[in-house]
């Protein structure tokens, strides 16, 4: 009866997804995850509203779908990193008005060196809805399991800028994609000509193993993938802890 009692009361304290989402952890835990709006590592230099835990979440669908993305990597010694997944509408909205206030942030230089914050919406990098919100969008990129990826982010050390050479950007724990996540530049284009041959064939494996489960890329964001089909409506449940 205790241990039925105990089974009982976890379940009724457990976080309750709406129907067809899950956390990804729940799907495969080897996918590594750093959920950059769960804190202040991102561009907005907090975190976004809606972000109570640094949690994956995705429909049921496009788990099952990077599940088997993470398992052809695995053979590799390659692994996924997911950066951002399902995306609340009020932390949309959140970021719409950061945008929007006319007031720089310390990170500025690091994720748009090259233009003003209120010029995102103009140039593509902000939308007033996101993909991200439907559990079909995600930003994410590779992992080489064989290097050294154990430095972290100092959020009290300036580094350069998100188009710099990767040993002056900010560490990200990846592959070297050219720049560096959420950057606002062309160079961030998947198909940049301004990238070295090495980061070009890291690009088009990212691109090549997400597009053989059905994954679509964007092309001004060489991190961002969609699956067709999978979105919807878009929602506003707070990502919470999922234990």
């Amino acid at each position: 009866m205790f241990a039925a009692g105990c089974i009982a009361s976890a379940a009724a304290q457990a976080p309750k997804l709406p129907a067809g989402f899950v956390y990804l952890r729940d799907i495969d835990p080897t996918i590594i995850q750093d959920i950059r709006y769960a804190g202040s590592n991102n561009l907005v230099g907090r975190p976004l509203r809606g972000y109570q835990a640094a949690e994956c979440v995705v429909k049921r669908e496009v788990g099952m779908r990077l599940k088997s993305v993470q398992e052809e990597l695995a053979l590799q010694n390659l692994a996924l990193k997911m950066f951002d997944c399902y995306r609340p509408v009020r932390a949309v909205a959140d970021m719409v008005a950061w945008s929007r206030d006319g007031r720089e942030t310390p990170a500025r230089k690091r994720y748009n060196p090259s233009f003003r914050k209120a010029d995102l919406f103009r140039l593509g990098y902000i939308a007033e809805r996101s993909g991200h919100s439907t559990g079909a969008a995600l930003d994410l990129t590779l992992v080489d399991l064989k290097a050294d990826n154990s430095a972290t982010f100092d959020p009290a050390k300036d580094y350069a800028d998100c188009i710099a050479n990767v040993n002056l950007r900010a560490p990200e724990g990846s592959v070297d994609m050219g720049t560096g996540y959420d950057c606002s530049d062309a160079k961030s284009h998947t198909a940049a000509k301004s990238i070295t041959a090495a980061q070009r064939r890291w690009r088009e494996k990212l691109v090549q193993v997400m597009a053989r489960r059905g994954f679509v890329n964007y092309s001004k964001e060489w991190w961002h993938f969609s699956l067709p089909g999978a979105g919807g409506q878009a929602y506003d449940f707070p990502i919470t802890p999922r234990k």
